[in-house]
């Protein structure tokens, strides 16, 4: 009794040491959601409060007035020079990109509180970018003369350059530069393959500026050498009557283009095909993009060698040094550069959730699709839900919170394909090879009852695992096993209500892994059930499926998250850096999975599954078949 006594009053004082340590970080860097203590950058610039005091000695010009030059070779990235002149400089002055060019009052929707605005502000979009003026010109302050490179990508409109003096938080507009364009603003950019609802089906996805009264889009495309054909696309957009809140609805609208999404069906399981974006002109004319290629998926159960790259809450980052994402996603482009650099060793990725983190800015998911695009041109590159894509007070997220800046999904349904039967509920399988995904949406009830629930478990019960032995389930937040330190603080070491209802369904079914995001570091869980690890095997796995194996791989890109200071007994492994997973499936018999940091492409963490199909079948705890004494 005394040590029942003991241990409870000792979880206790951990429970409030984990609440003190938590409050003091809170403290320091701002309670954002608990996920971490990021904040989108663009959200610090109080735009809405722009003073207009043009001053006739400053001065800010950029050059080269037409970007993309190489058309034809699909240039849609390029870089300017930035040369600016203040009469009176400041350590707080700091140079805006606007796009499209014209941001003054009389671009500014309608006043009302539709849009948030009490009266109609001088300046009512926030800048796609933004620097620093002493950013690369330490001596600024004393001199007043700067210059800045800015890499630009192409978002179908033009951009101008705009001096800021007061800081952020109080912008007093000093200058403004020349006007910039692409040499075709509306070309066809950032393609994003993804798999089909069939197994021998690709989708590409791609944005541009035409409309369709303005072009008609299409994807042509054949077998690497042999001939080509053309398949249509179908385009979809959105307005700002779309966004759900503010910033999306405010000052962080913008523009988003047209979303173009045509389907290549009746492919050839592993062949190469080449295919180029298209837009036929109404003078007869075409528009159409560099070569691309991808391979084709191999048909469900095949034996060959596949693989998948898994990770969650990448984020994005500028290669221009832009101070906007200085702290936020300190990791994504190591990740993203380390895809590209591997690019011939796996076939398809899973991003499980939380891609941009545009939290209602929109121009930053073109910033995203360029940013991936090298990946997403050649690889299915697959989605899950994240808070910070779908969450949104009073529509039908699960969290009553306000992680996506008002996007509320719209964005991430529309600028992605996914396999969905409707992707405003964002819950799909997916198949690939030996390999069958059940992809579920933690922004929605997942519970039992539930309209999702009854898809997961559909998704595990139909897969013929004697031909897909390796059965993978994913979501974005953890649904499982988690011992990051706010999981702790509650004492749950999970996301509430999730075990609880979904363990029977994995146990039931023999989950091979389960994958999340959300937390922004590695873990891996023991073969588990019921709080109890049921292997105690560390690296090597054979026999009999008696628990499913959880992995946590949100350390994608976004800014690092804490785990408890000391580790439960279930788990196996933890790292608090960059990095993905990795899934190698040899045959049917035998998968290889590691995990893999950023920052060097080497193997911290791995593990083996062997086994045979009757090793399936077994009979384990809470996962039998019912049997008969009948003979």
């Amino acid at each position: 009794m005394e040590g029942s006594v003991g241990n409870c009053l000792k979880q206790k004082m951990i429970l409030v040491i984990y609440y003190l340590w938590f409050t003091n970080l809170s403290i320091v860097f701002g309670n954002n959601h608990m996920v971490g203590f990021g904040e989108q950058p663009l959200s610090k610039i109080a735009i809405h409060k722009t003073i207009l005091a043009l001053h006739s000695s400053a001065s800010i010009t950029v050059t080269p007035f037409f970007l993309g030059n190489k058309v034809m070779q699909g240039q849609d990235t390029d870089w300017v020079t930035v040369q600016l002149e203040s009469p009176e400089p400041s350590i707080d002055d700091w140079v805006g990109v606007f796009s499209p060019a014209n941001f003054d009052s009389e671009t500014c929707p309608a006043t009302g509180n539709d849009v948030g605005y009490v009266e109609t502000p001088y300046v009512c979009t926030a800048p796609i970018k933004y620097k620093y003026a002493n950013h690369s010109n330490s001596n600024y302050v004393k001199t007043g003369k700067a210059t800045l490179k800015f890499q630009l990508i192409n978002q179908r409109a033009d951009f101008s350059f705009v001096l800021f003096s007061g800081g952020l938080s109080n912008p007093n507009l000093v200058a403004v530069s020349n006007n910039i364009t692409f040499v075709n603003p509306k070309a066809p950019v950032y393609p994003r393959l993804a798999l089909g609802k069939s197994w021998d089906e690709m989708t590409v996805t791609w944005t541009s500026g035409y409309d369709t009264d303005e072009a008609i889009p299409f994807v042509e495309w054949g077998p690497s050498g042999g001939r080509k054909k053309r398949s249509p696309a179908g385009t979809l957009t959105f307005n700002r009557n779309s966004m759900c809140g503010e910033p999306a609805r405010t000052v962080g609208w913008r523009d988003p283009g047209f979303i173009h999404t045509s389907f290549l069906k009746e492919l050839w399981p592993n062949q190469r095909y080449t295919y180029r974006l298209g837009h036929i002109l109404p003078n007869g004319s075409y528009v159409k993009s560099k070569k691309y290629s991808f391979k084709a998926a191999p048909y469900p159960g095949q034996n060959s060698l596949q693989r998948v790259i898994i990770f969650g809450d990448m984020g994005k980052a500028e290669r221009d040094g832009s101070n906007e994402y200085a702290n936020y996603q300190p990791g994504s482009l190591n990740t993203t550069d380390r895809l590209i650099n591997d690019l011939d060793n796996y076939d398809l990725i899973f991003h499980i959730g939380d891609l941009p983190y545009a939290n209602g800015y929109i121009s930053q998911w073109d910033q995203f699709t360029a940013q991936v695009q090298e990946i997403s041109s050649r690889v299915p590159y697959m989605i899950a839900s994240g808070n910070h894509e779908r969450d949104w007070p009073n529509t039908g997220s699960f969290f009553n919170t306000p992680d996506s800046g008002g996007e509320c999904g719209v964005l991430a349904e529309t600028m992605y394909y996914f396999p969905a039967e409707n992707r405003a509920k964002f819950w799909y399988k997916a198949d690939y090879g030996m390999f069958r995904f059940c992809i579920a949406d933690s922004e929605h009830d997942w519970r039992e009852g539930s309209e999702q629930y009854k898809f997961i478990e559909h998704c595990l019960a139909t897969v013929d695992r004697k031909h897909q032995p390796w059965l993978i389930f994913s979501a974005h937040r953890p649904l499982a096993y988690s011992s990051n330190a706010w999981y702790g603080m509650e004492g749950s070491f999970e996301e509430p209500e999730g075990r609880e209802h979904l363990q029977k369904l994995w146990q039931k079914y023999k989950v091979d892994i389960a994958f999340y995001g959300h937390v922004h570091n590695y873990e891996r869980i023991c073969p588990i059930y019921q709080n109890q690890c049921v292997n105690s095997e560390k690296t090597h796995y054979s026999g009999t499926v008696n628990g499913t194996i959880h992995v946590v791989v949100g350390g994608g890109g976004s800014h690092l998250s804490d785990y408890t200071p000391s580790p439960p007994v279930w788990s196996v492994f933890r790292d608090r850096d960059f990095g993905f997973g990795k899934l190698t499936a040899f045959n049917h018999s035998y998968l290889l999975f590691e995990y893999k940091r950023s920052s060097d492409g080497n193997v911290y963490d791995f593990f083996t599954i062997s086994r045979d199909y009757r090793d399936v079948l077994a009979c384990v705890h809470d996962g039998c078949e019912k049997t008969t004494l009948a003979t």
